[in-house]
């Protein structure tokens, strides 16, 4: 039997994870469950359970050797919870939507086309696809929505979205999309609530996290991203090496016969921090090490100056900035990186406050700085919760 106050399970998807959350609906959305299950794929997977109600354990071993038996396992054990009898919608980030500006219901034909997108994200869609169909399998009539990570930036500029490569491949859809939509529409919500006068002014969003991003924001809308036609460009990340010269990638074929699967792997898996460092792309391992590993050092150094240019060239997009948003796990937690990131951008009217900044404060700009720093948690899982209740006019859409 249902409880009188319907849920919504959000579902969000990683390389070796699966997030999930449920919130129940209502005069606001409160979360009543979340965690995740983490390192899919090996020995060492895990259930971690970060909010519950009633006696839940922290965390309990998983066998899950891939995304299908994981979703299998997660959702016998959510079948076991109290709160699931009132899950009546299910929210899936999934990150393509090509030209969809919008959450869709998951129907047949929308699966149907979500099969054909997956050449434009090998490295995702497959794996969201997988956890759509395990859901419908079990639960039929349960109502599921995609909200796409591409459709923030689908009113960007065609200036901003156009390659330049012969036109008749931008009839097949190859074009700048960007990503972290769904993360930049969480951080553009919030800045609305916290202050409605900046938020309709020149925004520059940073999502840093083991996938990195910076979005260029006027009056709400976004008019230009670092990432291009896949996840993989723009800011140098934690594996994944950002833009690179074509070249390049023509000389790896050439002189090491790769092949599209083992360029992939490279550009994916096998590069950025990970790769320059050659230890490891986890921010805070690198910043503990680079005292004594000058590669970890230059690492660091290499992330922290891209994110420095993006910043410079999304100013100059937008003639000028109003306020600048860190997030993403490296901008809410990461003191050392932001101050080095803002480091000598004084003459755009950055200031950062010291004791601010090392306490990871809400605000971080000093009081006479002409641009306000802030860092704000981001939270993909609530606005997934939000695009569903919005879709099927559930309460609890604010």
């Amino acid at each position: 039997m249902k409880s009188a106050v319907p849920a919504v399970l959000c579902i969000n998807g990683g390389s070796s994870s699966i997030r999930f959350a449920v919130y129940r609906t209502g005069r606001s959305l409160e979360c009543v469950l979340a965690g995740k299950i983490d390192r899919i794929g090996t020995r060492a997977a895990t259930l971690v359970v970060s909010r519950g109600e009633g006696a839940l354990p922290p965390s309990c071993r998983v066998v899950a050797a891939n995304h299908r038996a994981a979703a299998d396992f997660l959702w016998d054990w959510l079948e076991a919870q109290p709160v699931f009898s009132s899950i009546c919608a299910v929210g899936h980030r999934v990150v393509h939507g090509l030209t969809r500006s919008a959450p869709a219901l998951l129907t047949a034909a929308l699966l149907k086309e979500l099969h054909g997108l997956v050449p434009y994200a090998p490295e995702h869609l497959p794996r969201e696809i997988g956890l759509i169909e395990t859901w419908r399998a079990r639960q039929p009539r349960l109502r599921q929505v995609a909200c796409f990570d591409t459709a923030f930036h689908r009113r960007m500029p065609r200036v901003a979205t156009v390659l330049p490569i012969p036109r008749r491949y931008a009839a097949r859809g190859v074009q700048r999309y960007g990503f972290h939509g769904l993360s930049y529409g969480y951080l553009m919500e919030e800045l609305l609530r916290l202050d409605p006068v900046g938020a309709k002014g020149r925004v520059i969003l940073a999502h840093l996290g083991s996938g990195s991003s910076l979005a260029a924001v006027r009056g709400g809308t976004s008019i230009d991203t670092s990432m291009g036609f896949t996840p993989a460009g723009g800011l140098v990340m934690g594996t994944r090496s950002g833009d690179l010269d074509p070249g390049v990638l023509s000389f790896l074929v050439r002189r090491e016969r790769m092949s599209p699967g083992r360029l992939d792997r490279l550009v994916n898996h096998e590069s950025g921090l990970r790769g320059i460092s050659g230890t490891g792309s986890d921010v805070r391992d690198l910043l503990a090490r680079e005292n004594r590993d000058p590669r970890a050092a230059e690492a660091l150094a290499l992330f922290c100056y891209q994110a420095k240019k993006w910043i410079g060239s999304f100013a100059a997009a937008l003639g000028g900035v109003d306020t600048v948003v860190f997030s993403g796990g490296i901008g809410e937690n990461a003191a050392a990186v932001r101050a080095r990131i803002c480091a000598g951008l004084g003459f755009l009217g950055l200031a950062l406050d010291r004791r601010r900044n090392a306490k990871n404060a809400p605000l971080i700009s000093t009081d006479a700085a002409s641009v306000t720093i802030r860092v704000i948690r981001t939270d993909e899982e609530l606005m997934v919760a939000r695009s569903v209740c919005r879709l099927l006019r559930l309460n609890g859409c604010d």
